[in-house]
């Protein structure tokens, strides 16, 4: 019987089979040996041991689409990257790594950015100037305005955007996530925190990832808020071609394989002095390609 992982917490994955409901299973020994772990929205085999009490054991993993460590899921479409535009305040530093993860993976973004009805015109043009050259669709909503599933913005989110996809939902602690998926999944009823005032972070409401159906063709998954992102899964030379706004400048430095940092006559660097290219994104590759520069080799 195939499934699809929606949940796993302390050893015990919950699967959902279609017309047949959610069974709790265990993962196979053989799992561990080969150092396999199941991840929320991989898709299984499972053997029933008892169909009234709803139990089963996973036997197989069938092959990923794709797979992350931070959040640790398997197979999704996209991940829709929530960050408050104001309370807290966005850490651009971040948000760009977290982007550079989801490029080196090939999984598309789009930018959720929360909290618009207590945000000021200057706060959301500064995120446009950054992020629209990116090439990243990009939302403004408030999911404190909640009227239930009518939220209009939310609305529109999922209709233009979510609709029959899996959807990874991701960001820091305390930014709305899981508010977002209240408004579009009910039934999710997720605990929400209040930001921590005295340092304006989230609690850590969700612990584990978990997907939910908002309709039969299309899943959204929560994910575990994070507070830091460190790049080491690739080379300092790679890192420019994950910085999607770079990339109309492919060819037209002086050098060939120009990493864009010291290089005479590069054209991301003349880019970046005109303005097309933001100093906040550019500051964060040089911090980001420094890092990777200096990582101990092993």
């Amino acid at each position: 019987m195939q499934g699809k992982i929606i949940k796993g917490i302390a050893g015990f994955y919950y699967v959902h089979v279609v017309e047949f409901g959610v069974y709790e299973c265990k993962a196979k020994g053989v799992f561990r040996k080969e150092k396999i772990k199941p991840l929320v929205g991989d898709n299984v085999e499972i053997e029933i041991l008892d169909e009234s009490e709803k139990k089963g054991n996973i036997v197989k993993i069938l092959p990923r689409q794709n797979e992350l460590i931070r959040p640790a899921v398997a197979n999704i479409d996209q991940a829709l990257v929530v960050f408050a535009i104001t309370k807290p305040n966005p850490h651009f530093n971040l948000l760009d790594r977290f982007l550079v993860m989801m490029e080196s993976k090939e999984i598309p973004v789009v930018l959720c950015f929360n909290k618009e009805d207590i945000a000021t015109d200057p706060q959301v043009k500064e995120l446009e100037s950054i992020y629209e050259s990116c090439g990243y669709p990009l939302v403004f909503v408030s999911a404190k305005k909640e009227r239930g599933i009518e939220n209009p913005l939310i609305l529109s989110l999922y209709d233009e955007l979510l609709k029959g996809k899996t959807t990874a939902i991701a960001g820091p602690s305390g930014v709305g996530k899981s508010s977002i998926i209240n408004i579009l999944q009910p039934e999710a009823d997720m605990e929400t925190g209040a930001i921590s005032t005295k340092i304006e972070r989230g609690k850590h409401t969700t612990r584990h990832s978990e997907l939910f159906a908002i309709d039969e063709n299309s899943y959204i998954m929560d994910t575990p808020g994070f507070s830091s992102l460190y790049v080491n899964d690739y080379e300092k030379e790679d890192l420019k071609y994950f910085f999607p706004e770079f990339r109309k400048y492919e060819g037209m430095c002086k050098f060939n394989g120009c990493d864009h940092v010291h290089e005479p006559g590069c054209a991301v660097k003349a880019a970046l002095e005109e303005d097309k290219i933001h100093k906040i994104r550019y500051q964060n590759y040089i911090e980001m390609y420094e890092e990777l520069k200096n990582k101990r080799r092993y």
